[in-house]
């Protein structure tokens, strides 16, 4: 089918989910564009365009997209970059939509749930910190300071001590009100529009010289085909990229939340693609770039929402929004809008590893740690390479040190050797002729160097005549392990030992006939059991080379 998972079955609670997702997704848009630094009106176009073609071309059935706290943060950062020409931002929201489109159609969306934990988590309790910084301004009544997170953390001294009356109390309110409205209540009218709906009065009234967002277009966004200048192409490229992996983290975790709801399977590829044009979309109409919102579609499945109807018509109710009730949001306070996304940064910090830091992995919280530190001071793509790389050296170590302890030098029989009595027997009658080396496992090239040292450092190796390579429980083998093999082989050869190789697996065998390893191996040298080995290990006397 065209539309991936479309069906008419469930039609009365897609228009109720849709209708309750648009009602979410109102306030937040709003606030997102405001603090992208692109004006509300990006926000709603965002909102719009992401949600309805990304629900159409997505993946995910009961999925709500639209703009979203961690690519609102990028594209912010964007806007400060190339303040000059905003045109070039959103010519990067185009690409970005286009290497989302890339990571589908090249199947990588199986890959992106294989990213370590800690490195999402580190990266998205960092997006969270900015959101709260940056908010800081605002919510005191003060603008947030150009040039990112850094300045703003210098200036928070300036706004605690200057604070702007109105705003403290329509922020103080609007939190109130997202904290401490009770669920019958939000499950009618969301928290974000409830403060909305009471604060906006309220400032009409009674501080009417407080800040409000201001001109906001109620027709349908004008069509604008990407610009690009080439002394910013790498800085375009580079926002494109942080943009796509970002967009493709934050769809895909949210499409696995969908799938626990509605005890359904995604397709992350597809969703991928559609998260892709709903960004390109996005990009050439103004909009901000977008992707799978957890918060709408959780309100969406629980609403009854379950196919692409709901998605598209989340975007449809956002548009009616925009062309007949813009002027409305004119009056919105921004002291509000900071209220509401201080509530929204403070969510996405990632609570549940925080609540566990004591007894998490000492490994894992330096990874986030890392990731967060990166994420709020230098910038994503950076935290998540670093995060990656490090994951992967701890992993890495801890396999070489599995690989290691699964290595037995054995040179007499002892209980926790894996001989049969029979070995056992064969080894006893020929005790300090006979070393087997038995290796239960991978091999890896982070454990291949210390393979070869437990070897040279074996007690009284240059004593025995025989030496049995036991490989037949090793299911894989890469060229650095199988190079250390090769190594351990001359090791045999300059104390002029013999050399009985134990049956290999078949991965394994081409693996070392491609290096050229097995022709270390004389002729009638290779057996299939170990007992055979070891039998005609017992036989021999020491070589003649």
């Amino acid at each position: 089918m065209f539309i991936h998972g479309l069906h008419f079955k469930n039609i009365k609670g897609d228009i109720f989910g849709g209708i309750v997702a648009a009602v979410i997704a109102v306030p937040l848009a709003l606030a997102f564009g405001v603090a992208s630094g692109a004006g509300a009106e990006a926000g709603l176009y965002g909102a719009i365009l992401v949600g309805f073609f990304a629900a159409i071309f997505g993946g995910t059935p009961a999925q709500a997209s639209g703009p979203t706290g961690p690519m609102t943060v990028v594209f912010a950062g964007l806007m400060v970059e190339m303040a000059h020409n905003p045109q070039l931002v959103f010519a990067t929201v185009v690409l970005g939509g286009v290497g989302l489109i890339l990571l589908g159609v090249l199947g990588i969306g199986r890959y992106i749930s294989l990213m370590p934990y800690p490195v999402i988590s580190g990266f998205m309790s960092g997006i969270g910190a900015i959101i709260i910084i940056l908010q800081i301004g605002p919510l005191l009544g003060h603008a947030a300071i150009p040039g990112g997170v850094i300045p703003n953390v210098m200036g928070i001294t300036d706004f605690v001590t200057q604070p702007v009356l109105d705003a403290v109390i329509l922020a103080g309110m609007a939190l109130l009100i997202t904290y401490l409205t009770p669920k019958s209540v939000g499950r009618i009218v969301p928290p974000p529009l409830l403060a909305l709906l009471v604060g906006t009065p309220v400032a009409i009234w009674f501080f009417p010289e407080a800040s409000v967002i201001g001109s906001v277009p109620s027709g349908f966004p004008a069509f604008h085909l990407p610009t690009v200048e080439l002394e910013f192409l790498p800085l375009i490229l580079k926002g494109a990229c942080v943009l796509a992996l970002l967009g493709a983290i934050d769809s895909l975790l949210t499409s696995l939340v969908c799938d626990n709801m509605t005890r359904t399977q995604h397709d992350s590829n597809r969703e991928l693609v559609g998260q892709g044009i709903g960004n390109m979309v996005a990009g050439v109409f103004g909009g901000l770039p977008g992707a799978g919102a957890t918060m709408r579609s959780v309100a969406n499945i629980r609403s009854g929402g379950r196919t692409p109807i709901s998605g598209a018509l989340m975007g449809l109710v956002l548009l009616g929004t925009l062309l007949w009730l813009g002027p409305m949001a004119e009056k919105i306070p921004l002291a509000v809008l900071a209220g509401i996304l201080l509530k929204v940064g403070v969510d996405i910090i990632d609570w549940r590893f925080l609540r566990h830091i004591w007894e998490a992995p000492r490994a894992d919280v330096g990874i986030m740690a890392v990731v967060f530190v990166i994420t709020v001071a230098v910038d994503l793509i950076t935290a998540v390479a670093a995060g990656v790389v490090l994951a992967s050296l701890f992993f890495v170590k801890e396999m070489a040190d599995l690989q290691l302890a699964n290595m037995k030098v054995i040179t007499e029989v002892h209980e926790e050797s894996p001989l049969t009595s029979d070995e056992a027997a064969v080894m006893e009658r020929n005790s300090g002729k006979i070393v087997l080396i038995h290796v239960d496992g991978p091999m890896s090239f982070g454990s291949a160097k210390n393979m070869v040292r437990r070897l040279e450092t074996a007690p009284g190796l240059q004593a025995f005549t025989s030496c049995v390579l036991d490989l037949s429980d090793v299911p894989i083998i890469d060229g650095t392990a199988a190079l250390a093999i090769e190594d351990m082989l001359r090791i045999i050869r300059a104390h002029k030992q013999h050399l009985f190789f134990v049956g290999m697996q078949p991965k394994v065998e081409k693996v070392l006939e491609g290096l050229g390893i097995l022709s270390h191996i004389r002729p009638g040298h290779r057996y299939e059991t170990r007992l055979e080995a070891l039998r005609q290990a017992a036989k021999a006397d020491h070589a003649t080379f």
